[in-house]
């Protein structure tokens, strides 16, 4: 399966913008919300969110990260060398209400995990979910509050997110998992 391009750099422009303005909407302004993104791609696609809602309302909103290797309930079957990225959050969670981002949102593990870690820094006020991308596929009852694209897949699919380290989107595109990535 050849790859498919599901967004370019001006529609993805396009998404960061109508979800900034959700979230802004739904959250009555900035007061008081923080971002926390998921490693790695979640961190990237946070500062996209961030970036925008810094031009739209001039506030910065906080952002953290977090990694949630340890909280996973499949680390022993992935691997015996886990790769443990930084978690990095700055701020105290308590009482805040915190936008959860991720890139691609598939079983609802990874963000199951990214709650409880949440969990063990603070008692939030409330945790939305902002996702690139939902490909469908849950496996627990988790749904995003803000999601730029919804694509249902197959399971031999796979969404390869290409952002940069300053938050910027150039493509989002599906391909088959066999396929090399590149």
């Amino acid at each position: 399966m050849e790859k498919t391009m599901l967004l370019n750099s001006e529609s993805a422009k396009r998404l960061v913008t109508r979800m900034a303005y959700e979230i802004i909407e739904d959250n009555k302004g900035s007061d008081n919300l923080v971002m926390i993104g998921i490693q790695s791609r979640g961190v990237l696609f946070a500062k996209a969110l961030q970036n925008k809602i810094k031009e739209l309302e001039g506030v910065e909103i906080p952002l953290g990260s977090i990694d949630i290797t340890f909280y996973r309930d499949d680390l022993t079957r992935l691997m015996d060398h886990p790769v443990v990225r930084e978690t990095d959050v700055p701020f105290t969670i308590e009482d805040k209400n915190i936008i959860l981002v991720d890139d691609i949102l598939f079983s609802g593990r990874t963000v199951h995990s990214a709650i409880k870690s949440l969990f063990d820094m603070g008692r939030p006020a409330k945790i939305k979910l902002a996702v690139l991308v939902d490909r469908g596929h849950h496996e627990l009852p988790v749904a995003a509050d803000y999601c730029g694209k919804d694509v249902p897949t197959s399971l031999n699919e796979y969404i390869d997110a290409d952002i940069t380290e300053g938050g910027t989107i150039n493509k989002v595109t599906i391909r088959g998992k066999e396929e090399n990535k590149g």
